[in-house]
């Protein structure tokens, strides 16, 4: 396990309520999945401290992962800032890396081409750094589609035409899967049309 003890000193509740969701501070390392007392991990505040309502603090990890305390409870971690002068030394989990969530098209794929694109990340990183943990395969169609966001109606039916707003075209359907859309608005793909120029010509 690689940490790294650093400097810092405990914050108040009223010292949190200052910070933004942009301050790093560090929390507890300790979750229901992994056990790790007495060990701390950076992170921001999910809100700015000023929006605190009562109730428990709650920031997010670069790990990705929600914690909550008291900042003033004596019975938990507490939240802690690094500071050179600070009073107590923490000790700080590392990142080992990261995990990538990769969507990738590979033209034509077969087991070959697979193979070629995995010994060519580890030629990259190291035969011993990349493992694939997970691997899932899905055809693709060769077809070519338009992806939309649509306005969700409300109120009366029969009303204005939807409004449209055209997020891609690609040359196949599965990248909608991953598309981020906007609130009150729906997914709807359709199969491209290429639009024809009736302009005429002299």
């Amino acid at each position: 396990m690689n940490t790294e003890k650093i400097a810092a000193r405990r914050l108040s509740l009223e010292e949190v309520m200052k910070l933004g969701v942009k301050d790093r501070v560090f929390v507890s390392a300790d979750t229901a999945e992994l056990k790790l007392p007495d060990c701390y991990v950076p992170a921001f505040l999910t809100e700015s401290g000023e929006d605190f309502k009562g109730g428990s603090i709650t920031a997010r990890t670069i790990f990705k992962e929600e914690v909550s305390c008291l900042p003033d409870s004596e019975d938990e971690a507490g939240i802690y800032l690094a500071d050179e002068s600070g009073s107590v030394t923490i000790e700080v989990l590392q990142s080992a890396g990261v995990v990538l969530d990769l969507t990738l098209f590979v033209p034509g794929a077969d087991k070959g081409s697979l193979t070629a694109l995995y010994a060519a990340a580890r030629q990259a990183f190291g035969a011993d750094i990349v493992q694939i943990w997970r691997q899932g395969l899905k055809e693709v169609p060769d077809v070519k589609v338009d992806i939309f966001e649509e306005r969700i109606p409300r109120g009366r039916k029969g009303g204005d035409s939807p409004m449209r707003d055209r997020r891609a075209i690609d040359t196949y359907p599965t990248r909608a899967e991953f598309i981020e859309f906007s609130a009150g608005r729906k997914l709807v793909v359709e199969v491209h049309k290429p639009a024809v120029d009736d302009t005429p010509t002299i």
